[in-house]
């Protein structure tokens, strides 16, 4: 790691402390240059601004989720454990953030707003998780209806992003409740697919099938 890189670390590292303890709409560059102990300006010259931190910070969680992803995929081949254990890494990664994740909430809903799930700033962490989502059920016990599957990947990304709003609004000890939620869900969502491909629900795919072409425009 050179000097730049490490300056770079010391930033994000300092602002993510930062946010943890003061919260990402109070804390201000000023008080994040001076928690890495540099001045503000030479702040600014490795982040345009605070939006850019929480970025850097979704880059670097998806380098670091990467190999427990895969090892989480070459454990399990059933489909359930493999949902469970892919979104399992994402919620113990994010946990010690999850305050100040949690406190991002009003900007999830605007896709213009630069830190939604849905930007255009965002879209690669979200075609990455969508691969994954996909890779997930390719490598499975549930082969689902040909038509169906080339929107399995967006739907499950979907449903992962549910189950984090949820974690993150869960005030039981532990997230107790979205443990149960994630297990009986997941254990649902593959009920469904496998039915998925009986005959008699051609015309229920053909419906949710509608509503995937609505919902993603």
């Amino acid at each position: 790691m050179n000097k730049s890189e490490h300056t770079r670390l010391r930033i994000l590292e300092a602002a993510l402390e930062l946010f943890r303890v003061k919260g990402f709409a109070a804390a201000t560059m000023r008080e994040v240059a001076a928690a890495a102990g540099m001045a503000t300006g030479a702040a600014y010259y490795y982040f345009a601004s605070k939006e850019a931190i929480v970025l850097a910070f979704y880059d670097r969680a998806r380098e670091e989720m990467a190999p427990l992803l895969d090892e989480a995929l070459s454990t399990e081949k059933k489909l359930e454990p493999r949902l469970r254990a892919v979104i399992g890494v994402k919620l113990r990664y994010f946990a010690p953030n999850r305050k100040f994740l949690g406190a991002l909430l009003g900007s999830a809903a605007d896709p213009e707003n630069t830190l939604s799930p849905f930007s255009v700033q965002t879209s690669a962490i979200r075609d990455h998780d969508v691969a994954m989502f996909e890779r997930a059920i390719a490598g499975s016990d549930v082969d689902p209806p040909k038509d169906l599957a080339p929107h399995l990947g967006p739907m499950l990304w979907l449903y992962q992003m549910a189950v984090i709003f949820f974690w993150l609004t869960d005030v039981s000890q532990n997230q107790q409740r979205t443990q149960k939620l994630l297990d009986k869900s997941a254990r649902m969502l593959v009920q469904l697919l496998k039915l998925a491909g009986l005959p008699l629900m051609r015309p229920v795919r053909r419906s949710v099938l509608e509503l995937v072409e609505i919902v993603r425009g």
